[in-house]
């Protein structure tokens, strides 16, 4: 029977390689249309379809090296390669977002200065609407599938999937705009440009955000924390969790905590209601949840004392 990582790992890749063939026919086909059409707009479309087909790439290694095993160098596992991928992810579209502002604010400073800007053609406007659909399409059934699996990578792809959507939206009115109004509006293919371009910086700031909380070790949310003390007090002989440290691994999550309970109990009793705490912990956050406990027993006046002294 196939494991829980090795589904995962096949989930993410066939989403990401849908996604890929996706991509690459976007890509050729805006291409020609830019050329054709002569619109900057649909030129700045492909390559932002390019930039997607490379992080599609980004994903399936970063995943593949985030999927290996625990080792004696890696204890907690490799998970924070899908992390890195999901920053290289932000970044590249932050990047391409200033490629494309750059490009039309250039485009649109030359039509002010007078000189006469090519009209694009239907054909880029036709590309235009077939990257929306395919694209918002490939948004959806990516961001499902990463969020089914808990993959960040897979999710950062996805919303680059859906920023090539509204880059192609803007593109659309853009060249719409422009020929319908007539070769003295062609400025509006450039200005589209630039409308698309603030979305894509915007969309990769959200995308670089998280992922470098965790890498840098950022703690989970509060309401996840007062989830996790609620599980661990509801077992039976635990008085009070404290000293919580939380953060993310790649599709995981670890936690460390100071458990009391009774000073009398055996070293046997409280194995036993330390390994429940870890079961159900397991059972809400999943099995490659890294747990570290540390019991100690009740304080009596605000110190430890032997149960005999007590």
């Amino acid at each position: 029977m196939e494991s829980q990582d090795g589904l995962r790992e096949k989930h993410i890749y066939r989403v990401t390689l849908a996604g890929s063939v996706i991509n690459v026919l976007l890509l050729v086909g805006k291409f020609v249309a830019g050329i054709l059409g002569h619109s900057a707009a649909m030129m700045a479309d492909a390559v932002h379809s390019l930039t997607d087909f490379v992080t599609d790439i980004i994903v399936l290694v970063f995943v593949k090296l985030g999927s290996k095993p625990k080792d004696a160098d890696h204890e907690y596992g490799h998970g924070k390669y899908e992390t890195l991928a999901s920053v290289i992810i932000g970044f590249s579209l932050f990047l391409v977002g200033i490629m494309i502002c750059f490009d039309g604010l250039k485009k649109i400073y030359q039509a002010l200065c007078g000189e006469e800007l090519a009209q694009p053609g239907m054909i880029a406007l036709a590309a235009a609407v077939v990257s929306i659909l395919l694209k918002e399409w490939a948004f959806r059934f990516t961001r499902k599938v990463g969020r089914e699996v808990g993959s960040e990578a897979v999710v950062a792809n996805a919303w680059h999937h859906r920023s090539d959507a509204l880059s192609s939206v803007g593109t659309f009115f853009g060249i719409g705009g422009a020929i319908l109004l007539g070769r003295q509006w062609a400025v509006l293919d450039p200005i589209a440009a630039l409308v698309v371009s603030v979305l894509i910086i915007k969309a990769s700031i959200e995308l670089i955000k998280p992922s470098m909380d965790e890498l840098m070790e950022k703690s989970l949310p509060r309401e996840v924390e007062d989830e996790i003390r609620s599980i661990a007090e509801s077992v039976e002989g635990v008085s009070e969790v404290h000293h919580l440290m939380t953060r993310s691994i790649g599709g995981h999550i670890a936690m460390e905590m100071h458990v009391r309970m009774r000073g009398d109990m055996t070293l046997y009793e409280s194995h036993v209601h330390a390994t429940e705490i870890e079961c159900k912990l397991r059972t809400r956050f999943g099995e490659g949840t890294h747990i570290g406990l540390h019991v100690e027993p009740l304080k009596v006046n605000g110190r430890y004392e032997r149960p005999s002294d007590a």
